[in-house]
């Protein structure tokens, strides 16, 4: 089995051979460990790149910004229109390929004005083995994934941004808001932004690791089982349905199971 070392020497090794790149960089640990290697073999040659959209939560956006200045790594942002795309809007299983597609589509344009032979991404090996559509989407865009090339799995990222000295290794997942919904229930900018601030709410609470998934005019809180207990004992309950309803859904509820990554994922994969 490789050693944390070892995987960095590769990672180094095979950014070495890039000589210049752009980093599609969401500020997840996974594009931010890209985003660290790639400004620490390239330099001024490496160029991380955040797309901007109404599915993007707004602290996700700070948090990246402020990741980036810290890597040292030079950081722009772009806006990117799939909420304009009704393939994308009507929520289908295949939703994140709409998504993925109008980014690289933007990405590589830019790329080749400005001379960079490459776009690169975050995704793991263990990306390689879930359901994610947006994957066939980079890919074909010819779009290059350096942590599932060297079969880098989430667990060793966080290990290798720990060893980095990182501070946000151990940082929660958080894709875009559109995961939020069933698929089939149509996505508005209103739905995205009563999502983001009720998850907001939470986290200012104290809870980091969540997701409110939204289903019609419901908002059902998922929160790690462990901490179901301490979370209805020690929250003001009347005052949290009130401050969500007054973001928009009508009823409040909790998840008994709790949260678990990609849960509507299982679905989506019997629908195809």
């Amino acid at each position: 089995m490789e050693t944390t070392a070892v995987k960095i020497i590769k990672l180094k090794n095979l950014f070495s051979e890039l000589e210049k790149a752009i980093v599609a960089y969401s500020g997840g640990i996974d594009s931010t460990l890209v985003a660290k290697i790639a400004y620490d073999v390239l330099g001024d040659q490496a160029l991380a790149i955040t797309a901007v959209s109404a599915s993007l939560l707004p602290s996700a956006l700070v948090e990246a910004q402020l990741q980036a200045e810290v890597i040292g790594i030079r950081h722009e942002l772009i806006e990117t229109h799939e909420m304009e795309n009704p393939n994308y809007t009507s929520n289908p299983v295949n939703r994140c390929y709409f998504c993925k597609s109008e980014l690289h589509d933007k990405l590589k344009p830019i790329a080749k004005e400005r001379g960079y032979p490459y776009v690169i991404d975050g995704v793991n090996a263990d990306d390689l083995q879930d359901y994610r559509p947006g994957i066939q989407a980079a890919q074909a865009r010819g779009v290059r994934s350096p942590l599932a090339e060297l079969g880098i799995t989430k667990i060793e990222v966080r290990e290798i941004a720990q060893s980095l000295g990182l501070p946000w290794w151990d940082k929660p997942s958080q894709p875009c808001l559109s995961s939020r919904f069933p698929y089939g229930e149509a996505i508005t900018e209103t739905k995205l932004q009563r999502v983001g601030r009720a998850e907001t709410y939470l986290r200012q609470l104290g809870y980091q690791n969540l997701r409110v998934r939204s289903t019609g005019e419901t908002g059902r809180i998922e929160l790690p089982p462990e901490i179901i207990k301490e979370f209805v004992l020690n929250t003001n309950l009347p005052e949290l349905v009130k401050a969500f309803q007054a973001f928009g859904f009508v009823y409040v509820t909790l998840d008994l199971e709790g949260y678990r990554s990609g849960k509507l994922n299982p679905k989506a994969i019997a629908q195809l």
